[in-house]
């Protein structure tokens, strides 16, 4: 296997929404989804993002769909955006066959990157399942910090998934991206 550093990164466009939903699908649900650790199959059933949503991120503005590829092929990708002033991250995918190899790790750092040199924002923030403790954790590793606040998942909105349980809900992360700069 390669190393993360002979990834290449790059926007996306709309040529690649398939392969992006494709991908996200791959990561959470399903039984590619099993073989990688992402997986939410067992806190929701349904789809965890679809073309339209995912071009109207890349259409949208202060918006990135940002993509790691190598020899042309898509490994992984996360969504990152200008919110309130800091950076937010989200659609985090890495292609289940590929997991535990440090591409998420490398994505991740060049969307902190991208969005502390394009953007200046001082943090970048995202939310996850609380129920994700393994996710939280991993997160945490890599500098990431609970905020304390919490969020309601969206029960009734099958686009965001259907859910297997009725104790869903988001916290939030957070990280200062002055301290990567300095």
């Amino acid at each position: 296997m390669s190393t993360p550093s002979s990834l290449l990164y790059r926007a996306a466009n709309a040529a690649d929404v398939p392969a992006i939903v494709a991908l996200v699908e791959s990561a959470y649900r399903g039984e590619s989804g099993l073989r990688g650790w992402t997986t939410e199959t067992h806190l929701l059933d349904g789809q965890r993002t679809d073309a339209e949503s995912v071009s109207e991120l890349i259409a949208r503005a202060d918006s990135l769909v940002l993509l790691a590829e190598r020899d042309g092929m898509l490994l992984a990708c996360c969504h990152i955006e200008r919110q309130h002033g800091n950076g937010y991250f989200g659609m985090f995918a890495v292609d289940p066959e590929r997991q535990m190899g440090g591409l998420g790790r490398a994505l991740l750092a060049e969307a902190e990157r991208v969005a502390r040199e394009s953007w200046r924002v001082p943090a970048m923030r995202m939310t996850v399942i609380e129920q994700r403790a393994d996710l939280i954790a991993w997160y945490e590793r890599r500098g990431y910090a609970l905020t304390g606040e919490t969020g309601a998942f969206p029960y009734g909105e099958p686009r965001f998934g259907i859910p297997r349980r009725d104790d869903l809900r988001f916290v939030y992360l957070s990280k200062s991206l002055v301290e990567v700069a300095a």
